[in-house]
């Protein structure tokens, strides 16, 4: 069964049948040579692979992006509820300085508040626009997730915290209640 194309070629007198069969026995045994493994590798259908090859890639990394994505705002939002589920209350007549930045806010505390935070039992942490007071346990465990959000967390006074002994000032301990 003759192709269509070359049954007009044929009657119009473009091509003779000696041809015809020639060319046809030649691509019967390309074909043959190239076999079933290999395919007769021609430039469109390399230019398709590479295509797809690329879109494959764009396509992963498009993936990763909006996994990361997903993950910061999942690690944001374990921060947002560890703050709301352990926020202390403070409400108070004495002031509490604290540096967020270049900036010195300040927060009005009870004078209990005023010393947890100065012996660092307790932390100031940003929650949207203003602060809210934590423990410090809470506080380290999301200063492990997201560190910008924890403003203030003192040191906790532990026995390491000795004085030099050839300190000049050893003897004037500075008081914990001392408000500037």
């Amino acid at each position: 069964m003759k192709n269509a194309l070359q049954e007009q070629l044929l009657k119009a007198g473009l091509a003779d049948a000696k041809k015809l069969k020639s060319l046809n026995k030649e691509k019967h045994q390309q074909k043959k040579k190239a076999g079933k493994k290999h395919q007769v590798v021609n430039e469109a259908t390399l230019l398709v692979e590479q295509q797809r090859k690329e879109k494959v890639a764009r396509d992963q990394e498009l993936n990763r992006q909006r996994q990361a994505e997903l993950e910061e705002k999942a690690v944001a939002s374990q921060v947002r509820q560890l703050i709301e589920v352990n926020r202390v209350k403070h409400q108070g007549d004495v002031a509490f300085n604290f540096a967020d930045g270049s900036l010195v806010k300040r927060l009005h505390v009870s004078q209990k508040l005023h010393n947890e935070l100065s012996r660092g039992q307790l932390a100031i942490a940003r929650d949207g626009q203003g602060y809210a007071l934590i423990p410090a346990a809470v506080a380290e465990k999301i200063q492990q997730r997201i560190p910008d959000t924890i403003v203030l967390l003192n040191s906790r006074d532990t026995p390491d915290n000795k004085p030099d002994e050839d300190d000049p000032y050893a003897d004037y301990q500075i008081p914990d209640d001392l408000i500037w």
